[in-house]
């Protein structure tokens, strides 16, 4: 592999809605609404800040008849495919698949009727609704728990493989798979297993990853290994948290490995005793102020003259900061110098001149 290019692996396309997914297509970022579905107009309200954040495809929870009911209205007015997340009823599943939903989430191991799940199937592909097969370490089918003793990496692949094929058997493609499991390595291990021996498109991510800061780590750690091998195709980063933290931590991750990139990157160097700026507060606010501006710029914010323009000369724009002031600087070049009080304003202001020339 050369360095600094991720050679992704190479799928089938898979549709939901107008959504490509595989085939080459960018990474899709996906996250989940954490509101009664039900509850229509909270639910689409969380759905617009979502797609507001970047996100591609929103998935909801349809535990009951009612929220089943409710799809029609959610489907219709979202700006982006809605996936229903389907578990345990059949009866469930034929009524969220008249509502005009893109996708559906289907976990086989709870389930666990061939019959029912082949009838699901035919309607998905009368509807063109495409499929995502899920198989995580809490529902794993109890002949694979015998075989292996407990959901190894192998079985939850194994598991994946078999529902695969059936799906084909009845002559049914337009699905993605996802394996999960909250145990870093036995993710890494279920996909990489699977990946070496399909072309099908692999939805990844962390499950019950943890808080906003726990979860995002262990989400880094396992998603980020997993495409640099070029593994993923769509991604959830869960987190116990705000969804839309979801979205942010997701492009953070693809941005880290240059597969995509959405908003503003922050270069800012670690605290020591050489700072003589509050560049925590600074870094902040400059944070804040470029919440939601999607520009394809690094802007870097150095705390003293040792990193300076020299560590930070890929960054568009950027603070290299010292005595209580700052240079600012554009393209490695020295634009002026600005004090404390003023330097978010001005780093702004030029980040603003950025923004004009780049529409117009």
């Amino acid at each position: 592999m050369e360095y600094g290019k991720i050679k992704r692996r190479k799928t089938r396309a898979v549709y939901v809605g107008n959504v490509k997914i595989g085939d080459n297509a960018p990474i899709v970022v996906q996250s989940m609404t954490d509101t009664k579905t039900h509850n229509i107009e909270e639910t689409l309200n969380q759905i617009n800040r979502l797609v507001e954040a970047g996100c591609e495809l929103v998935r909801v929870a349809v535990p009951t008849e009612k929220d089943a009911l409710a799809l029609k209205e959610v489907a219709k007015n979202s700006p982006v495919p809605i996936i229903a997340d389907i578990h345990f009823s059949p009866r469930i599943a034929f009524i969220s698949l008249e509502s005009g939903i893109a996708g559906i989430r289907l976990n086989p191991g709870n389930i666990n009727d061939k019959g029912k799940i082949r009838e699901i199937l035919q309607e998905c592909k009368k509807k063109n609704i495409a499929v995502r097969l899920g198989v995580n370490s809490g529902s794993l089918e109890e002949r694979l728990l015998e075989k292996y003793g407990y959901p190894s990496g192998e079985a939850l692949a194994e598991s994946a493989l078999y529902w695969s094929e059936f799906f084909e058997s009845v002559g049914f493609t337009n699905f993605k798979v996802s394996i999960k499991g909250s145990d870093v390595l036995q993710n890494i291990e279920a996909n990489r297993i699977f990946a070496e021996k399909t072309d099908i498109p692999l939805h990844i991510g962390i499950t019950e990853a943890g808080t906003l800061q726990q979860g995002s780590i262990k989400s880094a750690v396992g998603l980020g290994i997993l495409l640099y091998f070029g593994i993923g195709d769509t991604i959830r980063v869960s987190l116990t948290a705000d969804p839309v933290e979801e979205v942010k931590v997701a492009y953070q991750i693809l941005s880290s490995l240059g597969l995509r990139r959405r908003g503003v990157e922050i270069i800012s160097c670690p605290t020591c005793g050489r700072i003589e700026v509050n560049l925590p507060e600074i870094v902040k606010k400059v944070e804040e102020r470029l919440e939601g501006i999607d520009l394809p710029l690094k802007v870097a914010i150095m705390g003293c003259v040792v990193n300076a323009i020299g560590e930070a000369r890929e960054a568009n724009i950027g603070l290299a900061c010292g005595n209580k002031s700052a240079i600012l600087f554009k393209e490695g070049k020295p634009l002026k110098r600005v004090s404390e009080e003023e330097m978010v304003d001005e780093l702004l202001k030029e980040i603003n001149n950025i923004s004009k020339n780049l529409k117009g």
